[in-house]
């Protein structure tokens, strides 16, 4: 049996499942075996076998019944059968296999009375060390699988391919967050980490973090760090199955538990639509880390209009919402490229995020004035509208901010000629930005 197991330990080394068998006659190896089905290309090339094999050659005949096999696992069906054929006089095995065990373990084929021969079976020889080198074989195994794929899907969310956003910038991926619970963030992370401002990105329903990319070129330019996420359920962030996943107060943990894992300082909030309202509640739990904020069409306080509840509710009540073209009716800046805005929800199940927002929104916290009249009065504020959104008209979002916000001046609610997609229209804007938030 210590012949066996060096056969194993050899056979752990080439990859293989740690499995070695010997054939003795007489007191002497006439035949040698270690798992090989990998190397080989063999589904037959188990241990068992092989040593068969090799001791049929040696000896000139196929039939061992002089002969005792020692081998460090319980043999299966097949090479169990193998050994039956060749008359084997006896069998001694190390490890119990209990789940294709076939000398006791799940049947026991050497003691099937309905056959002529009938091997002898001796159990548990250097059962420990037989055990212990499979344990560590597939231990060593299970880490390198988690190391090739960090992030593994969990059963109750979905993942697009990553070939899915094959012609989108590559991420970085995130699933050590406590809230996360495993699931997999997409992140955008680039520029220098002692960037003298941080620009935290964040959208809302139903876009991603593509929706900044046109904005990215300027601040990097200008030294500055930029931080996108996709938030969980968007973009390519994981999916979970069931919208009860998603509440404000969750993607809002997840957001803060970011900014501080990034160690994130001097950020200017970039917020679209409700991801304006998730960070400032970011925002307002770690003010420190925060300097400003350019919000986008985001709409303040109180009822929002009718027509943008009816977009979200739509979204949420129809299984095959058209994400692109509806996205392009309420901005034309986002006809341009329609196939990203419907990606991320393209596949059946993708869309709990969509039909759990109309409750998100409701559970949004309320604005941090007190830190938003701070950031006015320290010129840290740009509050940033379309003026052809179809889901907040012009006129009703600045009658809504300055009734939230009156002490806003005027140079600090600007209207842009855009629809409901800001920022897409914005990469203009980027350098008059730099130089307003320059600290």
């Amino acid at each position: 049996m210590r012949a066996a197991l060096e056969l194993a330990r050899a056979a752990a080394q080439a990859g293989e499942v740690p499995v070695g068998a010997v054939i003795v006659k007489d007191g002497a190896i006439v035949g040698r075996g270690r798992n090989a089905p990998i190397a080989q290309g063999d589904p037959t090339a188990h241990a068992e076998v092989l040593a068969l094999r090799d001791a049929a050659a040696r000896l000139g005949n196929y039939r061992l019944d002089d002969c005792t096999l020692y081998v460090t696992l319980e043999p299966c069906t097949m090479c169990s059968g193998a050994m039956l054929h060749a008359r084997l006089g006896r069998v001694v095995y190390g490890a119990a296999e209990p789940r294709t065990g076939a000398a006791g373990s799940v049947l026991d084929v050497f003691a099937l009375p309905q056959i002529n021969h009938h091997t002898q079976v001796t159990r548990g020889l250097l059962a420990g060390e037989c055990a212990a080198l499979m344990s560590d074989f597939f231990r060593t195994r299970r880490a390198e699988q988690r190391a090739a794929q960090p992030h593994p899907l969990k059963d109750t969310a979905l993942r697009h391919a990553d070939s899915t956003f094959g012609g989108f910038a590559q991420p970085q991926w995130r699933s050590d967050l406590p809230a996360l619970a495993g699931l997999r963030l997409a992140v955008v992370d680039e520029g220098p980490r002692d960037a003298p401002l941080t620009w935290l990105c964040l959208h809302g329903s139903p876009s991603w973090g593509q929706l900044f990319q046109p904005m990215l070129p300027g601040w990097l330019q200008a030294g500055h760090r930029v931080v996108v996420p996709d938030l969980p359920g968007f973009g390519r962030s994981d999916q979970p199955k069931k919208e009860k996943a998603h509440s404000a107060a969750w993607h809002v943990q997840v957001l803060r538990e970011l900014v501080l894992a990034l160690d994130l300082r001097s950020i200017v909030l970039v917020g679209h639509d409700d991801g304006a309202h998730l960070g400032l509640a970011v925002a307002q739990a770690e003010p420190a880390r925060f300097c400003g904020a350019w919000l986008m069409n985001a709409w303040p306080a109180g009822p929002a209009p009718d027509a943008c509840v009816q977009w979200f509710a739509q979204a949420a009540r129809k299984p095959s919402w058209p994400v692109g073209r509806a996205m392009h009716e309420v901005g034309e800046e986002a006809g341009a490229q329609p196939q990203a805005w419907n990606l991320p929800f393209s596949q059946p199940g993708h869309r709990a995020a969509l039909q759990a927002w109309p409750r998100v929104q409701a559970e949004m916290p309320p604005l941090p004035m007190e830190l938003l009249v701070q950031w006015s009065q320290q010129q840290r504020l740009w509050v940033q509208g379309g003026e052809h959104d179809a889901l907040m008209p012009a006129p009703a979002w600045r009658q809504a901010w300055l009734q939230a916000l009156p002490q806003l001046p005027p140079a600090q609610l600007r209207l842009s000629p855009c629809g409901h997609w800001v920022p897409l229209c914005a990469a203009g804007m980027v350098d008059g930005a730099v130089e307003y938030f320059r600290p």
